[in-house]
């Protein structure tokens, strides 16, 4: 592979090659686990079991080998063991400390990070822009850790917070910002409460670009903010537990793993590696002095991406999140989620459906039951459902069942198991 030279929009660590990037990051958590047996005693323990010493050559085999540990399950641990459930580095020189609902307590991870500054540079954010920040800077991390992204890239920070949407708008009108970053619902209200006192957002504002966290953006809902209003947008990714996993690039294709994490992504059944393309949870490292929290499982589901990407980076990348965990079911052996189902209604939107799944002969069976208009039924129809159906499920119906028009109610479940393991 030919290395691209850095440039403005992206640096030489991220045009490493897969060989060079795994090396540095199994240094790195060698370094990490060598640390965590000198500092935690918990660590110290599980590393010790099993015979080991950490090193570069056997960092991953390790990392296989330790406890995967959900958030349900760091809660409780922090419970029984605050504030850090045994994690921490006591001699670490700690600048934050943020919480989250649990609660859960995140020591700072590094002041000088430059993962989310990679991130809002690959969004195209940049000096002379100035930036809305609307994310929240009271306790949680997203406010403060934003900031420090954003002024990385030489953006100015507008630490708007989370004031209510008409300070937002007058904030937007009297300093000239250029970009937002924040959630995409947030974004909408503050355009909505614009129009509301008589201004034509797009050409009013000055906003052009936005890099959006913490809740999913909706297809459609992107392609108002581009087409309406030409805000060119972004999506970045992460845990507040381990900082940012992964983010978009201009090619939009996927979100590009950050340097800075190893990721892996597990069939939640077995715990073992699932093949690029194939659906399982996300489950992320972060090699760092302060705080030894290996395999923190998001519980999000996503595929990985494998080929490279036409920007120039090399990491893999996330095909964005498909649910979660506790919403998904697993048919044989693929997971299908309520938002893969939601994309499927995208194609079909006067289409009701309903997965319902069960067992014959010790055989997963995957039935659709379909509730559409009786002018949008027809062969040709389901036979593009069918397809659609397998293109993102990766899971082919074995049976579906037309219901009567108006047989699904308002509310009803996406996907029903009744199969029964007893």
């Amino acid at each position: 592979m030919v290395k691209k030279k850095s440039s403005p929009y992206f640096d030489k660590k991220e045009t490493r090659t897969i060989e060079e990037r795994r090396e540095d990051q199994a240094g790195e958590l060698a370094a990490m686990m060598r640390l965590a047996v000198k500092k935690s005693p918990l660590v110290r323990g599980q590393i010790e079991s099993l015979g080991m010493k950490p090193s570069k050559r056997n960092a991953y085999e390790i990392l296989k080998r330790l406890p995967v540990i959900s958030r349900e399950k760091l809660v409780q641990m922090e419970i029984d063991d605050p504030p850090y459930a045994g994690l921490g580095n006591p001699d670490a020189d700690i600048d934050r400390i943020f919480t989250s609902p649990g609660p859960v307590y995140e020591p700072h991870l590094c002041e000088s990070d430059p993962i989310w500054a990679r991130a809002y540079r690959a969004a195209g954010f940049g000096p002379g822009d100035v930036v809305l920040n609307a994310f929240s800077y009271h306790l949680v991390a997203a406010g403060l850790t934003f900031h420090s992204g954003l002024r990385r890239i030489g953006a100015t920070v507008v630490p708007s917070g989370a004031s209510g949407t008409a300070i937002q708008v007058q904030l937007l009108r009297d300093l000239g910002v250029t970009g937002y970053t924040g959630t995409p619902s947030f974004l909408k209200a503050i355009i909505e409460k614009a129009q509301e006192t008589g201004h034509d957002f797009k050409s009013d504002f000055l906003v052009r670009r936005a890099s959006f966290a913490a809740e999913p953006l909706h297809p459609v809902l992107r392609e108002e903010f581009e087409k309406q209003y030409g805000i060119d947008t972004y999506q970045m990714y992460g845990a507040t537990e381990v900082g940012d996993v992964a983010y978009e690039c201009r090619e939009k294709n996927g979100w590009h793993i950050c340097e800075e994490v190893v990721v892996e992504i597990l069939d939640r059944e077995t715990g073992r590696d699932v093949p690029p393309g194939e659906l399982g949870e996300v489950v992320v490292t972060r090699p760092n002095g302060i705080f030894f929290l290996f395999r923190f499982a998001t519980g999000d589901l996503s595929r990985l991406i494998a080929e490279p990407c036409p920007c120039g980076r090399t990491s893999f990348r996330l095909a964005g999140v498909a649910g979660r965990v506790g919403d998904a079911v697993k048919v044989r052996g693929m997971f299908v989620a309520p938002s893969q189902l939601k994309k499927i209604g995208e194609r079909f939107p006067e289409w009701k459906f309903q997965i319902v799944v069960g067992r014959c002969e010790n055989r997963d069976v995957l039935t659709v039951r379909i509730d559409a208009p009786e002018t949008k039924r027809g062969k040709d129809a389901l036979a593009s459902f069918e397809k659609y159906f397998a293109e993102i499920c990766t899971v082919r119906i074995d049976r579906i069942e037309e219901v009567p028009t108006g047989s699904l109610a308002e509310g009803y479940k996406l996907i029903v198991d009744e199969r029964s393991w007893k």
